[in-house]
This record gives structure tokens, sequence and C-alpha cells, in this order.
């Protein structure tokens, strides 16, 4: 194909139309929708298919989806101010938490707060930021995970950052930057990825393109057929994966880290998923989006694929399922307990950290909210 053929390709009309996304070539995979093994497809080392550590994938698959459903649910119970579900992009998170050790930087997103969960920070601390009381609720460098980030792309600077200090450091670490695919037309993402490329930083750019950038499909906000070819233009590796297929995204994730953490430099790496649900609880997909695009995907779904594979290698049964079942529950039951309590709140607290030095403006801000709240 050259340059001309797909500067003059109709890709608006096809888009449109299609409930199937319009891809020139199918990304790297290793299962198919039915959870087979596909022909020719990607070759995980023989750890990576081991069924121990598959079940534990299937294990945080499973937690994920039920910790996501339940962070719906407090939302609809007015204990969250607001929710991106990850609903069907669970693949994604797990994969990326299971790649890093325990040194390695995460720089989510506010569709990873999955993520945070599956890396060990409290349910109740995860969710402060989406709660509305606290503009983080851990500390990232207990858990070395960055605060979630709700500008799009202004963590990826941050991420080379992270990456450029451990490399001159000689800390073996590496920063894992999520993004969406509407980050990649933002300056930022930009900045980040020829920045990484530059200084050869230890940094991996998961970008999990869930096809809609809020209310924008992906066709109106690039031109781009695939977004792990920008890659090329940094001087970087580009791979396009899978993002439903938990297999596959190990294997890529896992070369990236180790390409990262040995002195290889950056990977920039698209994962072809689906949000399934709406952009936030504040959002109507029904208003730009077909319900048969919706079953499309949902018929992909990364739980149910992985299940059918190892329920067909004899590693999951009902009573694995029972059991799993049971542990998510006792989760979502603590989740429940403490989105019950109500959480504390000095308001003076809002107007401290944000100068070393408090300016005029923020201290008369500060008097008039004492005075209102005196005067209830």
């Amino acid at each position: 194909m050259t340059l001309l053929d797909l500067s003059a390709r109709d890709r608006e009309g096809k888009a449109a139309t299609a409930v199937r996304p319009v891809w020139d070539s199918e990304p790297l995979r290793y299962l198919d929708e039915h959870g087979a093994p596909v022909e020719g497809g990607i070759r995980p080392t023989p750890a990576l298919l081991d069924p121990g550590a598959l079940l534990r994938g299937y294990r945080a698959l499973r937690f994920a989806r039920a910790f996501d459903t339940e962070a719906t649910n407090l939302v609809m119970q007015g204990r969250l101010a607001v929710y991106p579900s990850c609903r069907g992009q669970e693949a994604c998170e797990v994969a990326a938490v299971h790649a890093l050790e325990e040194q390695d930087w995460l720089l989510p997103t506010y569709r990873d707060s999955a993520a945070l969960v599956l890396r060990g920070i409290p349910a109740v601390d995860a969710l402060t930021l989406l709660r509305g009381t606290w503009h983080c609720g851990y500390d990232p460098k207990q858990w070395r995970t960055m605060p979630q980030c709700t500008p799009l792309a202004t963590q990826g600077p941050h991420a080379v950052g992270l990456g450029l200090a451990a490399k001159l450091a000689g800390d073996p670490a590496v920063a894992l930057c999520f993004f969406g695919d509407g980050a990649t037309s933002e300056g930022d993402f930009h900045e980040a990825a020829n920045s990484a490329a530059v200084y050869q930083a230890p940094v991996v750019f998961l970008v999990q393109n869930n096809q809609y950038a809020i209310s924008v499909p992906l066709h109106k906000q690039t031109h781009a057929i695939s977004l792990a070819d920008k890659a090329s233009g940094y001087g970087m590796p580009g791979i396009r994966v899978d993002g439903n297929d938990l297999i596959a995204m190990n294997a890529v994730l896992a070369e990236a880290v180790q390409r990262a953490r040995t002195g290889g430099g950056p990977t920039l790496i698209e994962a072809v998923t689906y949000r399934v649900q709406a952009h936030t609880n504040a959002d109507d997909a029904a208003r730009y989006r077909q319900s048969a695009e919706v079953e499309y995907w949902r018929r992909r779904d990364p739980i149910d694929r992985l299940g059918r594979y190892l329920t067909a290698r004899g590693a999951l049964d009902a009573a694995v399922e029972a059991e799993i079942d049971e542990e998510c529950e006792r989760y979502c039951e603590q989740m429940r307990a403490q989105f019950a309590e109500e959480p504390s709140y000095d308001a003076d607290e809002m107007f401290e950290h944000v100068y070393d030095e408090m300016t005029p403006q923020l201290k008369a801000q500060r008097e008039m909210l004492r005075a209102e709240e005196a005067a209830k």
C-alpha cells in the first residue's frame, strides 16, 4: 500500500456503517473469539502458557470485572460522584499489572481503577478521586503508582521523566503508561513518545484503543488506521495486539517491559479492545453507537474467551468458578461496607498544597468559605 492509496481511501463511509472495525490487518492474538488458539498466531513462551499462571490471570480478570461492577453500583447509590467503567478492557488492566515488578511505575488514566486495585491499592483509596473527597487517596511512592490522570495524555511526559530518572540512576525500574486512543491526538502524547525515543527511556506506552474518545469514534479523530504505526515516526517499535486476549497481551507486554528494562528503549503497544459501557455514568452511549456494535464486542469478551480455553484444557471447572465467585463477592462486600461510611471533610484542605506560600486570593477564598460554614 502506498501513501497515496491510504489518503485516497474513503474510510469515513466504511467506518460509519460497519459494526466491525475497519482494520487493514488483524492484531496479534493467540486465541480467537471462541477461546481456541488461532493458526499462525503469536507464540508465547511456555511459562506464559502454564495452566496455573493462566488460571491466576483468569481470577484477576474476574476480580477486575467484579470490582468494576461494584464501582458502577456505587455510583447509582450516590457513593461515587462519577465512574468510568473498564468493562470489556480487563485483559489490558490485568496484563499491564502482571508485567510489572514491584519497583516499576504505573501511570494510569481515569479508566484504570481496576489496575490500581490489582496492584494492591485498597478500593476505598483507589476510588477517592472519583468519590470527590481528595485528589488522590493513596501514596504514589509507596505503591509506585501515579495518581489517576483525567486530562488526556498529560501523564505521558511524567512517565518519561520517571523512566529517564531511573536510567540515569542505574535503577532497573520501568514506567508503564496507559493512554486511550483519543489521547494519541494530544500534544503531550507526541512530546512523551518523542522524548522517550530520543533518550531511550525505559517506558512502555500502552494505548487501549477502545474505539471511542468519549463520543467520537476513532476514524473521526485520526486518519491513521493503526495507532501502532505512529511509533515508526518516533523511532520505536509499534505493536498492534488483540486487547481482549490476555495471553497475547501478556506475551507482548512481557517482551516490551523486558526490552525497556535491559536498555532497549521504549515501545508503543496498541491494544485493540472496546468500551462496553458508556464513557461514564453521565454519558448516553446509545446516542452515538449501534447496539449491534456493542453486541459484536460482547461476543469477544476477554473473560469468556480465556475461560473457554482453560475449560477445554481441564484447568477450569464449576468448582473453581464457584470459588472465584465467593472470593469476588467477599471483596465486593468489603467495598460496600467501606463506602457506607461517610468520609470526614476538612474544607481548609482544598486551599493547602496548592502553592508553597498561600496567595492572597486563596486566603480570601478560604476565609469566605469559613464564614459560610460558620453561618450554617
